[in-house]
């Protein structure tokens, strides 16, 4: 898997994709969460990062979530919960749900 370059306040970071478990939205930020337990906030929304990613590793599950598929535990399509192999819980929105699912089965 490549490397993403972030940009920040007056830098260029490169982060492995291989290395981001999950990308949150908030408002015209995003939050990375990377494996080594660390997170990065930049000032891109998360369209940037679906135009950046390569789609075979990353899907969006909700308007405020990107996840990478290698650190995907389970998916409830019951409760639409899908779960990292963290631990965390993230809500698959109703309207993606059907893609999600086909895209990750």
């Amino acid at each position: 898997m490549k490397a993403i370059k972030i940009p920040g306040y007056n830098h260029i970071q490169p982060v492995m994709g291989n290395n981001i478990i999950r990308i949150e939205a908030s408002s015209n930020y995003s939050k990375i969460y990377l494996d080594n337990g660390h997170w990065l906030t930049v000032a891109k929304v998360l369209h940037w990062f679906e135009d950046n990613l390569e789609d075979d590793f990353f899907c969006r599950i909700h308007k405020a979530h990107i996840v990478n598929r290698q650190f995907i535990s389970t998916i409830s399509a019951d409760n639409n919960i899908l779960t990292l192999l963290n631990g965390h819980q993230l809500k698959i929105s109703r309207r993606r749900k059907n893609e999600v699912l086909k895209t990750l089965a």
